[in-house]
C-alpha cells in the first residue's frame, strides 16, 4: 500500500512543480488583497481636509506599488545578470551590438517587475478607499464639474469631507458622491486589468510569432533552462562547501592548501551573460555555448577570489 501512496505524492508534487508559476502568481494575488485590506482597515485614515486628502490618498495608492516595483527589480535574476559589472564594461548591456535583443531583455525585466505593482493598483482601485480620499481633496475645475453639477459652491466646500461621512450635505447627496467616487475608482481598476491582459496577450502572440524555433522546441528550451538553474544551484552549493572545507582544513592544519580546480574569471563572465537564442547554433544557454566551444579557456584560477582592487563586504 505504500507504493501507490508514494506514486500519488509524486504526482501531486509534479503538478505543483509544473504549475509553480501560476501558483506563485496566485499567492502573490492573495497576499496583495490581504495587504490592501490590512492597509484600508488598520493604518489608513483619510484626514478629510482639502490640503491633505490628495497627497495622503496618493501615497497609499502609489507608495506600495513603487515599493513592489523596486522589490521586483531586486528579485529579478535577469536584471542582475544584465546590470552586474556594466559600469566597468558598458558593452555588457548590449553584447555584440544586439540592441533589439537588449531591448527585449529590458522589456522582460520590466514586465516581471510590474506584475506585483499592477496587482496592488487594481486591488486598491477596485476597493476604492484610497481613490475616494485622494480625488475628494482635489480643487480642480474638472473635478468640481463632474461631482458638483448643480450645487457647485456648497459641494465644493464639502467634497473633501464626503469619504469620512462628515459633510453637511444631505445624506442622499453624500451617498451619491461617494458612489460616484467609488465607481470611477473601479472603472480605473478594470481599465488597468483589461489593458494588462491585452498587452500580455499581444506580447505573448508577438513573441511566439517571431520565434525562431517551434513550439515544442521552445517548451524544451524552457524546461532545460529550469533544470540548468536547479543543477547549477546544487553544483554551486557542493563546490562552495568543498572550497570552504579545503580552506578551513588548511587554516586549522597550518598547511598550504591543496590545488582546487575552479573556473577562471573570463569563464564566469561568459556564462553570466544574458543568452539570446540563435538558430545558427544548437545551444540553449550561455553555459552550453561555453562548454561546447572549441576554443574555450579551461585554465583554472589558482586563487579563486574576487578582484583585489575593489573592496566588497559580504555580510
Amino acid at each position: 500500500m505504500a507504493v501507490p501512496r508514494m506514486d500519488s505524492f509524486k504526482t501531486v508534487l509534479k503538478f505543483f512543480t509544473d504549475q509553480k508559476t501560476t501558483i506563485g502568481y496566485s499567492v502573490m494575488a492573495i497576499l496583495t488583497i490581504g495587504s490592501e485590506r490590512i492597509f484600508s482597515m488598520v493604518s489608513f485614515q483619510c484626514p478629510c481636509t482639502k490640503g491633505q486628502n490628495f497627497p495622503y490618498g496618493i501615497c497609499f495608492l502609489l507608495g506600495p506599488a513603487v515599493v513592489l516595483l523596486v522589490i521586483g527589480f531586486f528579485v529579478s535574476t535577469r536584471f542582475w545578470r544584465l546590470y552586474t559589472g556594466c559600469c566597468l564594461n558598458p558593452l555588457k548591456l548590449c553584447p555584440r551590438g544586439n540592441f533589439v535583443g537588449c531591448l527585449s531583455v529590458f522589456i522582460k525585466v520590466l514586465y516581471g517587475a510590474c506584475v506585483a505593482p499592477v496587482m496592488w493598483l487594481t486591488v486598491a482601485l477596485l476597493n476604492g478607499t484610497f481613490y475616494e480620499c485622494a480625488v475628494s481633496g482635489l480643487d480642480e475645475i474638472a473635478v468640481i464639474k463632474i461631482f458638483c453639477a448643480g450645487n457647485v459652491s456648497k459641494c465644493q466646500d464639502e467634497l473633501h469631507r464626503v469619504p469620512c461621512g462628515k459633510s453637511t450635505l444631505p445624506p442622499e447627496q453624500n451617498t451619491e458622491l461617494l458612489y460616484m467616487l467609488r465607481a470611477q475608482s473601479q472603472i480605473l481598476g478594470w481599465s488597468i486589468i483589461i489593458t494588462a491582459v491585452v498587452i500580455a496577450l499581444i506580447g505573448t502572440c508577438y513573441k511566439n510569432c517571431v520565434s525562431q524555433v517551434s513550439y515544442l522546441q521552445l517548451t524544451f528550451w524552457k524546461i532545460y533552462m529550469e533544470k540548468e538553474r536547479e543543477k547549477f544551484d546544487a553544483f554551486a552549493n557542493d563546490y562552495a562547501t568543498k572550497l570552504a572545507d579545503r580552506n578551513l582544513k588548511s587554516f586549522f592544519d597550518n598547511k598550504f592548501p591543496e590545488a582546487f580546480p575552479f573556473p577562471n574569471h573570463k569563464a564566469w563572465e561568459e556564462i553570466s551573460a544574458i543568452y539570446n537564442f540563435r538558430k545558427s547554433e544548437q545551444h540553449y544557454s550561455t553555459l552550453q555555448r561555453y562548454v561546447e566551444r572549441s576554443n574555450q579557456d579551461y585554465t583554472p584560477d589558482e586563487h579563486p577570489i574576487m578582484d583585489h582592487g575593489i573592496n566588497l563586504e559580504m555580510v
